[in-house]
């Protein structure tokens, strides 16, 4: 077979029929696949789950494809992800790899070009996605601390590493209080708490490791 049994899928689309059929193609060739049919399950099978490659539609019910991407990467998760999706143009496409997407395969497509760039994909070893670089300092994944620019190691509490690490996966990018609120404090009614949890960050870390974009929200800064 040529995907080979070791190579775990998963497939995020909320098509049946094409879900149907794409798990038929990829099962023949090896692929053990499980099916999510909106985001928010692919966000659950995700995080919990160890996968190869994901195989994400863009328009999804609950939680858009784009962030689905987003939020599987600020968790670190290092598996190749091909988008699909009926949106074609430069800007849609640039849209979904910057959202952390490594392939992006427009609607209709034709399964053995599927079938390709899903090898192609598998065949790509994971970047390491231990550190996170943040200025002269880092952010260490494994125990989750910071470290500056000096060595000296700052341990986070989860909510703080888990916002401090939605900057740092996209460093140059300005993020809305309301969608790190989204992406942190699910459970949050408002975005205040985005406020605090970045005071808490500053007070451990020093003022210039969040920078705020006045009237637009937060962005990464310096250790």
């Amino acid at each position: 077979m040529r995907g080979g049994t070791s190579n775990r899928l998963l497939l995020v689309e909320d098509d049946a029929d094409l879900t149907e059929m794409l798990t038929e193609t990829l099962g023949h060739e090896g692929y053990l696949v499980d099916r999510a049919f909106d985001g928010q399950r692919g966000l659950h099978l995700g995080l919990t789950r160890t996968y190869d490659v994901m195989v994400i539609d863009r328009m999804l019910p609950a939680l858009d494809g784009l962030d689905l991407v987003t939020r599987l990467r600020a968790r670190a998760i290092p598996a190749r992800t091909l988008m699909l999706t009926a949106l074609g143009t430069v800007d849609d496409r640039i849209a979904g790899l910057d959202a952390g997407a490594d392939d992006y395969l427009v609607k209709p497509f034709d399964l053995d070009e599927l079938s390709a760039r899903v090898r192609a994909l598998c065949r790509r070893r994971p970047e390491p996605t231990d550190v996170l670089r943040i200025g002269a300092g880092r952010l260490d994944l494994g125990p989750r601390e910071a470290v500056l620019a000096d060595g000296t190691r700052v341990a986070l509490s989860t909510r703080e590493f888990e916002l401090l690490r939605v900057l740092a996966a996209r460093p140059n990018t300005v993020h809305p209080r309301a969608v790190l609120r989204r992406k942190v404090f699910e459970e949050a009614a408002g975005a205040s708490i985005v406020d605090t949890y970045v005071y808490y960050l500053r007070r451990k870390l020093g003022r210039a490791a969040v920078r705020t974009v006045h009237g637009l929200g937060y962005r990464l800064g310096t250790l």
